[in-house]
């Protein structure tokens, strides 16, 4: 029995579903616009798990990103991708995730590679042990927010460049604002 291929939702302009098509050949030189997520996790602290994405990735392989990254399914939830992608990628079960910014677009291109997505950011808090799945995490690391926020400002180049617009607008959002001070 064979796997089927995970597949990415592609959509148009306005986020409709146009179709389907195989994760591994729709991220190249020419990728369309698909769904995607994006989950920034906390331990109750106010601590980021940060993760240096695996060296087979073949999109941003070895650079550090956000906590968790993923595309849901067809019919798949983002929220419900995001818990998913969670428990695959780093071992975390529980985890209260909420949305925070709902519309967040990005296009990025490195080394010959593109990232084309509809990409709604997500945070999440969890008491669970990080268990990183080594096909999709090389390295982990945990740092405050106020620290991660500053080291983005000063060597952005470490950093997915999705991740980067990601600290920005979540550090200007009120409601992340609210809801991180409260963790």
């Amino acid at each position: 029995m064979t796997n089927a291929p995970e597949l990415v939702v592609l959509v148009d302009a306005h986020n409709r579903a146009i179709g389907t098509a195989p994760k591994a050949d729709v991220h190249t030189d020419d990728t369309p616009l698909h769904r995607g997520f994006s989950l920034f996790l906390f331990r109750s602290n106010g601590d980021l798990l940060l993760q240096q994405r695996a060296a087979s990735k073949r999109t941003w392989p070895l650079v550090w990103s956000n906590s968790c990254c993923g595309h849901p399914g067809l019919d798949e939830d983002a929220l419900d991708a995001a818990r998913r992608r969670l428990k695959d990628e780093l071992g975390i079960e529980h985890a209260d995730v909420r949305m925070m910014l709902p519309d967040y677009r990005y296009y990025a291109e490195k080394d010959g590679v593109v990232e084309n997505e509809f990409c709604p950011v997500m945070v999440a808090t969890s008491g669970d042990a990080v268990m990183p799945n080594p096909d999709e995490v090389e390295a982990i690391e945990w740092v405050p927010w106020e620290q991660f926020v500053a080291r983005t400002m000063g060597d952005p180049s470490r950093y997915s460049p999705w991740c980067n617009e990601e600290v920005r607008l979540l550090q200007n959002n009120p409601s992340f604002k609210t809801w991180f001070a409260a963790i």
